[in-house]
């Protein structure tokens, strides 16, 4: 053989086993199946413990925007009834009921007045 043929037929060899190599090499995968399932899921649930503490904060909110607005109400009221209190006290004094006795005609007798006592 010459050197010509022997040349050719070892890059032909060459060339099959780079073709060979080539062929034989599988990719290798950063995660498996396995982690890529427990991974999801992980992320599945840190998403589904975040809207869930912000629907709670959310309610808790509207909870303490309700309380407040009872309160304001409620402080309202409170004024409202001491005012009618005042106004009570005003008008069941002595001398304000002796003046309307007064004009309806009613005459103080002395001998006629009774003590009632309370229990």
């Amino acid at each position: 053989m010459s050197n010509l043929a022997r040349k050719f037929q070892q890059q032909q060899q060459v060339e099959q086993t780079v073709q060979e190599r080539t062929i034989v090499k599988t990719k290798k995968h950063w995660l498996t199946p396995g982690e890529k399932i427990i991974g999801i899921v992980f992320t599945g649930l840190v998403c589904f413990g975040a809207v869930n503490l912000i629907s709670n904060q959310a309610e808790i909110y509207q909870v303490n925007k309700d309380i407040q607005e009872v309160q304001t109400s409620i402080n309202e009221l409170e004024k409202v009834n001491n005012d009618l209190q005042v106004q009570v006290s005003e008008l069941s004094t002595y001398e304000r009921i002796w003046e309307k006795a007064k004009q309806m005609g009613l005459v103080l007798n002395e001998n006629n007045v009774k003590v009632v006592h309370e229990k």
